[in-house]
């Protein structure tokens, strides 16, 4: 029997950009990923359907499968040749009983791999602005598990944690906090020493309370706690006012969910996550090259090009699939020498440079009616225009174009896409997502058919047209469209609105 491989990988605190270049790596081709509660919904929306998703998260009072359980999973998994991955949240050997499950995995001789993740004991701080270590008033950290196991094994040694001058990080201890305060002060520790409980750290929801060891549990009784969070105590728990940097971004606070098609978000997604916002990239549609009938007739107008004057594209995923078919059916690019070619935005025009071509008309408003209009004024009558696009495109263009020859050709098709990792409808319903970005009818379409039973007054809708909104409209959300088709107008509106309604 071929046996597969597991891979322990670390996905750290939540934020995707705080993800190593080889975890990214392995879960695009993985066969199979068990993930935990605690990778965050950021990156589980990244988890590719292609693979066999399975969760197996625990938090507290909530567990999805026992230890045990997981571990024969791995088993079973490598034992059928398949590709696991393990995806923890932070690092799976800092208490990510990384180490029970590769016990398994060795005494069945399964090849296996460990990749180290940013710990939330390291993140979670800095992402506060708490320098561990600061020359001024800490030379040492000392990582702590605040869970106990049920034998009573593992007690944690206060008096010698007390003694040590270092900073201490609690993690998995929210729900022992008065006790880890109240020993921790018998040990000898000061009831003055700063400390603070970090909750959520990397995510748009992350807050603090911060306060001395001695009130710290008081204060926390004041608060609605969530989980996860950590416990920081020390000297360098005064610097977090001075150097807190995350709560200053312009989207700091702020969940935004993008339904745009993955292959095409990453930019708009890339400026969001700079302003600070917690980005959530939920494809609510699927683009998949034509078939049947639809493949013949692209066929037929590929291998006419001679025939045509110009091409006119109407989207960045238009442009993929054409040259990506032109690949597929080994016809040479230079049978395009001869065009001109229209795009419908700066978006589908930059994708059209990266194989060296540049738009010879893009209209100054990026909707199907104006790209028609001003076709209708550049092309003249005896032109024959090629409009390879989606199945179910915009009819404005062609309306526009009355009395030109336009072969209007299916080249891509657009599909509901579930996202079963993330229930966007919870998020949603209990006020967790502040926007929802659509950027065609058609994904407003999909997260409708994803999302059932949701209350759509409750969508926050940013759309990228007047088309996109109306239907958006139809179905109760409340909607503002952005100037122009670019990720950087929808960026912009999504600026403009939280100044608006700035977080709390």
């Amino acid at each position: 029997m071929n046996k597969g491989k597991v891979y322990l990988v670390g996905a750290g605190p939540g934020d995707p950009g705080s993800m190593t270049l080889k975890s990214i790596h392995l879960i695009r081709r993985a066969d199979v990923i068990l993930y935990d509660h605690l990778i965050g919904a950021s990156i589980a929306a990244m988890l590719p359907d292609r693979a066999e998703l399975i969760p197996v998260g625990k938090h507290a009072g909530d567990h999805t499968m026992r230890q045990e359980d997981i571990n024969d999973l791995l088993v079973k998994k490598a034992m059928e040749g398949k590709t696991v991955v393990r995806l923890k949240g932070g690092d799976p050997f800092l208490f990510g009983r990384g180490g029970e499950e590769l016990e398994l995995l060795a005494a069945n001789d399964i090849p296996f791999e460990v990749v180290p993740g940013v710990s939330s004991a390291t993140a979670v701080p800095a992402y506060f602005g708490i320098p561990l270590t600061h020359r001024e008033y800490s030379s040492s950290v000392h990582v702590i598990t605040g869970h106990r196991k049920k034998d009573g094994r593992g007690e944690i040694p206060y008096e010698i944690l007390a003694r040590s001058e270092g900073t201490l990080v609690f993690l998995m201890g929210v729900s022992a906090l008065p006790e880890i305060c109240s020993r921790l002060i018998d040990a000898g520790m000061s009831p003055d020493t700063p400390a603070a409980l970090l909750q959520q750290g990397s995510l748009s929801s992350q807050q603090s309370i911060r306060a001395v060891l001695g009130t710290l549990a008081g204060e926390c009784k004041k608060h609605v706690i969530s989980t996860p969070g950590i416990i920081v105590v020390g000297e360098v728990c005064k610097l977090q006012e001075k150097f807190s940097w995350y709560e200053k971004l312009p989207l700091a606070g702020k969940r935004i969910i993008v339904t745009r098609p993955a292959g095409n978000s990453r930019e708009l997604c890339m400026k969001l996550r700079k302003e600070g916002a917690e980005v959530i990239q939920a494809p609510s549609i699927r683009l998949t090259p034509v078939s049947g009938d639809d493949e013949k007739r692209l066929c037929n107008a590929l291998s006419g090009l001679s025939g045509y004057d110009w091409i006119v594209f109407t989207s960045p995923s238009g442009v993929r699939f054409f040259f990506e078919k032109l690949q597929s059916e080994k016809i040479d690019i230079r049978k395009l020498l001869h065009l001109k070619f229209a795009v419908l935005g700066e978006g589908t025009g930059r994708e059209l440079s990266k194989h060296g071509i540049f738009a010879d008309a893009v209209p100054g408003i990026f909707n199907g009616e104006s790209l028609g209009k001003l076709l209708s004024n550049v092309c003249r009558k005896d032109e024959r225009i090629l409009l390879p696009r989606a199945k179910r495109g915009n009819p404005d263009i062609i309306e526009r174009l009355r009395g030109f020859s336009v072969d209007d050709v299916p080249l891509y098709e657009t599909a509901g896409n579930t996202v079963n990792t993330i229930d966007e409808t919870g998020m949603i319903e209990s006020g967790e997502v502040d926007y929802v970005i659509f950027t065609s009818a058609s994904a407003v379409e999909g997260f409708v058919m994803s999302n059932p039973g949701l209350d759509h007054r409750k969508v926050n809708a940013l759309c990228i047209g007047c088309q996109t909104a109306s239907l958006a409209e139809e179905y109760g959300m409340h909607t503002v469209v952005s100037r122009s088709a670019s990720t950087d107008a929808l960026t912009d509106l999504v600026l403009s609105q939280c100044k608006k309604s700035p977080a709390s």
